[in-house]
């Protein structure tokens, strides 16, 4: 595939296909990426297949179009994660950058979607948005972490938008935006609170729909809420990256 590198930013695909191999595993017949966005398989433990997203270049920069793709056929169980943070910069380019994930999820299938933070630096200015498509059966796990600006760094300005629909049903649409230029409010008490990090844990499983879970109150600054269908979302903020990750962890490991 084509990288094109030029005033208008750099552009750049990665695509990861999962399907049952028909003996208990999972193969990977599509793993194909470009630039900035470099897939690799890594060692997996029972029918899990495991990529990681390694960054190959800085970025995403400003004017910067990235786009990866990751699909789980029926019966196939996918973890995807990355082997560091991602660093949002300014660039040369002018304009905002944009990061679009797409993640399809068929009946019997499972997705682990669990990439490190990302991080908005000071100046940059980074569109990010997930959706994600599932089958009536399909099951998820899907974490997002954000740090606004680094160690005594103001944040840039980040917009990340997260849609989750089920048998074409939306189960899911968010927006938020933070930084400088973001609607008034968002450091404010009802949002972030004064906090520079911020995260959210989405499960979905079938039994949900049928066994809902109850809503709690996870500490000082998070909460688990049961969703209007099979999921259930924690939301949490934090004064560091560090205690963000502590807080879902112990709730992943609770959803075992």
């Amino acid at each position: 595939m084509d990288v094109v590198t030029a005033l208008t930013g750099v552009r750049a695909n990665a695509r990861i296909v999962a399907r049952a191999d028909g003996r208990g595993g999972t193969v990977l017949p599509v793993l194909d990426s470009d630039g900035p966005l470099a897939l690799r398989r890594t060692r997996a433990v029972g029918a899990e297949a495991k990529v990681m997203l390694v960054g190959a270049m800085s970025g995403p920069l400003g004017g910067d179009r990235f786009s990866l793709t990751a699909s789980a056929a029926q019966g196939a169980r996918l973890h995807v994660g990355s082997a560091a943070a991602t660093l949002a910069l300014p660039g040369q380019a002018a304009g905002e950058a944009r990061y679009d994930v797409r993640l399809d999820v068929a009946d019997g299938a499972e997705l682990h979607w669990l990439p490190e933070q990302l991080i908005s630096a000071r100046g940059s200015d980074l569109h990010v948005t997930t959706r994600a498509e599932l089958a009536t059966g399909a099951r998820l796990v899907l974490r997002e972490e954000q740090v606004l600006g680094r160690a005594g760094e103001e944040p840039g300005r980040l917009t990340s938008r997260l849609t989750v629909r089920v048998a074409g049903r939306t189960l899911l649409d968010q927006e938020l935006a933070s930084g400088p230029g973001a609607p008034g409010g968002w450091d404010g008490p009802a949002v972030l609170a004064g906090h520079r990090s911020v995260g959210q844990l989405l499960v979905v499983r079938p039994e949900f729909a049928r066994h809902p879970m109850e809503a709690r109150v996870l500490g000082e600054c998070a909460a688990l809420i049961p969703l209007a269908g099979p999921a259930v979302l924690v939301s949490a903020v934090a004064p560091d990256a560090l205690r963000l990750r502590r807080l879902l962890d112990e709730v992943l490991a609770e959803f075992g």
